[in-house]
């Protein structure tokens, strides 16, 4: 029984069960966004009332989040949708989601610090405390999902807790103990298991994604994290490490580095073998049932999201070019549309003038720059027009990185794709372009090589792979073969061309 959750003489509403079950069947079931709103409060309220007994706090917890849990799926759906949704609606998903993953994260940690403490009740849960562990690490990682959803900085608080949480398990021996995280959950898990898929999907980088793809990314993790191993020794498998005595983010292995107890190291040996068989099977436009995405996503959507993290795991990202601290104030136009019209292609200049930008790092290869957030209607993947003061011409950059600081400035990590574009109008071959259609030729940097390769930036579902296109250009005619599409962004396809120059007809 749970009558006397909070004591014989509490009046606190969730004081027995009764009235907990009578507040769940009171809950409007088809406003998933009142129910959750509800719900979280209920949450904060169980876990700022640290005199009620443990055992029964933790009773209430789980019940109170098992309630929430069909709601939660619903919006989850919502927010890391494929399609666009107005700005007011993401802002308001955002909100109650965010709040509650923050709040139940909270919740159970602080009824784990008082299991860690031996409080009254201590006893009664002691079976209990993997599942109380797992739960405490699995909404973290919900928590840390909203947080870089709006490119924020994860809180050192999260780094903290999670290490008490790993030393722990790992002290009484319950590191691999499976637990079912929910009811109705098939597969298994396990303290270790949500701790190493916390690591490595928070290490990919996430803030070069989009929150789509943050999304999905950390459900094909989460597939598969009994792949992920951390162990007290480094070996030639080992790619992150996590300091427990020191906690912060994960980072990378350097072999060559001092090691000491506290350490541990996280690999995933297994895992490229398990994407590259999932990728087969998404490549015959099948999304296999088993994986839990939280919703219904395009075999083509996700198979974006695997290869993102098979390149992780193949070769992560590194720097090309070192960056320098320097000033450069830069006109900058965002989409597709907006640098053709500043390119000798654009039949006339939008009424909008350019926005200025000034550089904090800048290489050969790209540039960062810090925005105010409420000027910054940017994201992943946005084409920039870019022309430095003084300078005749414009190149292009793509936004690769976001980060939102304390001081809610947007500092925004952009990869130079030229430093100098004309524009073009692509004839067709046939008739399977009406009209000729504006594109942008990319010069090759400088010290670059072509190697009879052309980029070319054309608006978005332009590119076919078996048509080839004619352009001018400077006085020449060229037949561009296909050669592939490099990448799709936004409002654009980066392709690439085989050029062939053809002479001029008297005509």
């Amino acid at each position: 029984m749970l009558s006397g959750i909070f004591g014989k003489k509490s009046d606190h509403p969730l004081a027995d069960i009764k009235s907990v079950q009578a507040l769940l069947g009171d809950l409007p079931k088809n406003d998933a966004f009142k129910s959750l709103m509800e719900l979280t409060e209920w949450i904060e309220s169980v876990s700022e009332h640290t005199d009620f007994k443990l055992d029964h706090q933790f009773a209430v917890l789980r019940l109170i989040d098992e309630a929430a849990q069909p709601y939660a799926r619903k919006l989850v759906r919502e927010y890391f949708t494929p399609f666009e949704i107005n700005k007011f609606q993401e802002n308001r998903l955002w909100l109650v989601l965010d709040n509650f993953s923050r709040h139940t994260a909270n919740a159970y940690y602080t009824v784990f610090n008082r299991y860690c403490n031996a409080e009254k009740g201590s006893n009664t849960i002691k079976a209990q405390v993997p599942l109380l562990a797992a739960r405490a690490v699995h909404t973290m990682i919900c928590q840390l999902k909203y947080v870089c959803a709006r490119y924020g900085q994860a809180d050192n608080t999260i780094w903290a807790n999670l290490a008490q949480l790993y030393k722990h398990a790992e002290q009484l021996q319950y590191l691999n103990t499976p637990v079912s995280m929910y009811p109705g959950m098939i597969v298994n898990t396990s303290v270790k298991c949500e701790v190493g898929r916390l690591l490595v999907w928070y290490d990919s980088g996430l803030l070069a994604l989009s929150p789509l793809y943050m999304h999905l990314t950390e459900r094909i993790v989460a597939q598969y994290c009994s792949t992920i191993d951390i162990h007290a020794e480094p070996s030639g498998h080992s790619r992150l490490s996590f300091d427990l005595n020191r906690p912060a983010e994960p980072t990378r292995i350097n072999m060559e580095a001092t090691t000491h107890p506290a350490l541990r190291f996280v690999s995933m040996q297994t895992m490229q073998a398990k994407l590259e068989d999932l990728m087969k099977v998404l490549k015959k436009n099948i999304v296999p049932n088993e994986i839990n995405l939280g919703g219904s996503y395009e075999a083509k959507i996700v198979i974006e999201a695997v290869q993102y993290l098979l390149n992780y795991l193949i070769a992560p990202p590194v720097r090309r070019n070192p960056r320098h601290a320097a000033n450069v104030t830069l006109n900058v136009v965002n989409g597709f549309d907006k640098v053709v019209e500043r390119s000798n292609a654009g039949l006339h200049f939008s009424e909008k003038d350019p926005v200025y930008w000034v550089t904090e790092e800048i290489s050969v290869g790209g540039f960062s720059s810090a925005l105010p957030t409420a000027s910054a209607n940017i994201g992943i993947g946005s084409l920039l027009g870019i022309q430095p003061e003084g300078a005749s011409h414009w190149g292009v950059a793509v936004v690769r990185r976001l980060l939102r600081d304390d001081a809610n400035r947007l500092h925004v990590g952009s990869e130079i794709l030229a430093n100098q574009v004309a524009g073009v109008f692509l004839n067709r071959n046939g008739s399977e372009l009406e009209n000729g259609q504006a594109a942008l030729w990319l010069y090759a940097k400088q010290g670059e090589l072509s190697g009879g390769v052309q980029l070319l930036l054309m608006k978005a579902d332009t590119f076919s792979a078996n048509r080839s296109l004619k352009i001018q250009l400077e006085g020449k005619n060229y037949l561009l073969m296909p050669s592939g599409l490099q990448e799709k962004g936004l409002d654009y396809d980066l392709a690439k061309f085989k050029l062939i120059e053809q002479e001029v007809s008297e005509d």
